[in-house]
């Protein structure tokens, strides 16, 4: 690792030289890390903001799902049958969703050696479980927190080979021309008093920063992730699949999915308004109690919103829960006591839940006690957070939870700018409708198809006079130096637009979309993002970490709006987590407000990709085609032939 002093103009920095930055310290960026040493690269250097923070640390829900090949039992399965499951999510390229089967088995049974105790039964099989989108067993999980124990797993794994970690290190520029990476600019944020920079000269960065979290007020992605996904697509990364997101139900302190077994436990949900009158709320909607509990009790099963099941189904939940909280109230879920006033009998329940419940034993009692009795690590996990059931109910809100979208990349996720890979959910290969768990097994696989391909195509340490480095690097310290120094103000200001723009990206670009609201937001987010710094500026040096933060999540949000503008335009109607309102649809329930009037798509466009660039004029969109599942020569001595010349990296 060679350091050193670049100086532009006015401005110095921290100069260090490797062959890789991986950037990002969660479960995809770990294992990138650690796969590169294990494929024989040494001169890398991992980049972090916060090495504890990140949705991989941070986050989970009652059984956070890890999907795989299944590995138990007499069922039938192969590769070529769980890439057709992934790829049937619509928007989804088949080469991609080939390699996350081919290599799931490979990186599971990794993380199992590295130590996550994923169960198996007394013959060493791998059980696994139905998840949502899943016709096969093939979910698995730890509890809680499968993806922290991975996380935590892989940094050990990191952190013995040695591995030099840059912590309190801000991405604030990636180095490129469009075509060609050179390099990061960081914003060191363990400096104070003034503006101090680490320059990073590499061939090759993996961006492994996450979804861009930060776009959105309502969220339950932990307070400490934020994604940069701004800074790629201002590289010259292309985002792909933008408009798929999937919102949830989520406990706003701390954030946490309330989903499984949260709602399968038949809570009491209730709202309180701004003068303290408290109501449950469902029951304007729903004549009938058991009907009411029975579509709560399949959120557990029907977690995200699905613009499918509103009509007749579970989604309607969180409709009413939006129009709840819509009208300035805060909702609440609250275990202490039955709902209805326990006016409601287990047998009434619609057969599904019924016979969960009876085959649990669980149809008694209170909601905590059913909690408690079906899962007690949901219980403990809001205890160890300080949250008691027993004693105070939990505040909830539709919440952004995972964006299916990302960057565009090819089969060993390099972006379509050479050098710039983005892996875990930087990364767009993930549709419309996706198993749950296969974010991290995505993670996994990405971060390993990456480092195969800088270990056997992009190895050897950068050019110290290479003209493309020394021209992007000046022309980013001297931009990035000027605007942090024009950001410090005594008035301050950033974090009130940082607010700002999170709650206009909620109220326009959440679940629920209309194109007029879309359109004024993008206007208002062009404007702020054109008037920064001058409206948003930082109180002291320490705090220009906000300024640039504020950057990012401003030209991501201008990509994301952009993104389901033209969406709209081109006839797109309401799928996965998104409805989009549309005069001419149909109103599922004529009680509803007249905003959810929505046509559902026909699946019609599944098999075409969206794409956005974006430049200093804005952002395009174009559509392509999905790149169908290969079909490969699978002759054994032809491939072993390939393998043995060039270890099949082509």
């Amino acid at each position: 690792m060679e350091e050193g002093t670049f100086r532009a103009g006015a401005y110095e920095a921290r100069l260090m030289r490797c062959n890789t930055a991986v950037v990002g310290s969660g479960a995809a960026g770990f294992n990138a890390a650690d796969r590169l040493w294990q494929y024989g690269q040494r001169d890398i250097l991992l980049v972090t903001e916060d090495r504890c923070g990140g949705t991989s640390r941070n986050t989970g829900s009652d059984k956070q799902t890890y999907y795989k090949l299944t590995l138990s039992g007499g069922d039938g399965d192969s590769v070529r049958e769980m890439a057709e499951t992934l790829f049937a999510g619509q928007c989804v390229d088949g080469d991609n969703a080939l390699c996350e089967a081919a290599l799931s088995t490979q990186s599971f049974l990794k993380l199992t050696e590295l130590g996550v105790p994923f169960p198996r039964n007394r013959f060493g099989e791998f059980i696994g479980y139905k998840t949502d989108h899943d016709p096969r067993r093939r979910a698995t999980s730890v509890g809680p927190y499968t993806s922290k124990q991975m996380t935590e797993r892989l940094e050990q794994a990191v952190a013995d080979k040695g591995v030099p970690v840059l912590d309190h290190a801000q991405a604030v520029r990636i180095l490129s021309d469009g075509e060609r990476v050179y390099g990061l600019l960081c914003l060191d944020t363990s400096v104070r008093d003034r503006a101090a920079f680490v320059l990073i000269q590499c061939k090759n960065v993996v961006w492994a920063t996450g979804g861009p979290a930060g776009m959105y007020a309502d969220s339950v992605y932990p307070v400490r992730q934020y994604g940069a996904t701004g800074l790629a697509l201002e590289a010259g990364a292309l985002g792909q699949n933008l408009t798929e997101w999937q919102f949830g139900l989520a406990s706003v302190a701390p954030r946490w999915n309330v989903s499984g077994t949260y709602m399968q436990a038949l809570p009491r949900m209730f709202s309180v308004g701004p003068e303290g009158d408290e109501r449950e709320f469902l029951m304007d909607f729903f004549s009938d109690p058991a009907d009411m509990l029975s579509k709560l009790f399949l959120k557990g099963y029907q977690w995200p919103f699905d613009v499918r099941k509103v009509a007749g189904g579970s989604s309607i939940i969180d409709i009413l829960v939006y129009l709840e909280a819509g009208k300035g109230r805060k909702v609440y879920l609250d275990y202490r006591t039955n709902p209805v006033g326990g006016a409601f009998r287990f047998e009434d329940l619609e057969p599904e839940a019924l016979e969960y419940l009876t085959r649990a034993g669980a149809c008694f009692g209170t909601p905590l006690e059913r909690l408690e009795h079906m899962n007690a690590p949901a219980v403990e996990f809001y205890r160890d957070k300080g949250v008691d059931l027993a004693k105070e109910p939990l505040q909830i809100a539709l919440c952004a939870q995972h964006n299916n979208g990302g960057l565009a990349v090819d089969r060993w996720w390099q972006t379509r700018v050479e050098g710039l890979f983005a892996v875990g959910e930087a990364a767009g290969t993930h549709g419309v409708y996706r198993p749950g768990g296969t974010a991290l097994n995505a993670g996994q696989v990405g971060s390993t198809r990456a480092a195969q391909y800088i270990a056997a195509r992009r190895t050897g340490a950068p050019e110290p006079e290479d003209a493309g480095f020394l021209r992007t690097a000046a022309g980013a310290l001297e931009e990035m130096g000027a605007l942090a120094e024009r950001a410090v103000d005594p008035a301050g200001g950033v974090r009130r637009a940082w607010e700002e723009a999170g709650r206009r990206m909620s109220r326009c670009g959440g679940a629920i979309r209309d194109s007029a609201a879309i359109r004024r937001c993008l206007a208002d987010t062009e404007a702020a993002l054109a008037a920064l710094p001058e409206n948003a500026k930082a109180v002291r040096p320490g705090e220009l970490m906000w300024v640039f933060r504020l950057r990012d999540t401003l030209m991501s949000q201008r990509a994301y709006l952009s993104a389901m503008l033209d969406y709209a335009a081109q006839g797109g109607k309401s799928r996965g987590s998104a409805l989009y309102t549309d005069p001419a649809g149909t109103k599922p329930y004529e009680q509803l407000p007249d905003q959810f009037t929505f046509t559902l798509d026909d699946g019609s466009r599944g098999g075409l990709v969206q794409q956005i660039g974006c430049g200093p004029e804005g952002c395009s969109a174009q559509w392509r085609p999905v790149r169908p599942i290969p079909e490969d020569d699978d002759f054994f001595e032809n491939v072993w032939r390939a393998y043995r010349e060039n270890g099949n990296i082509n």
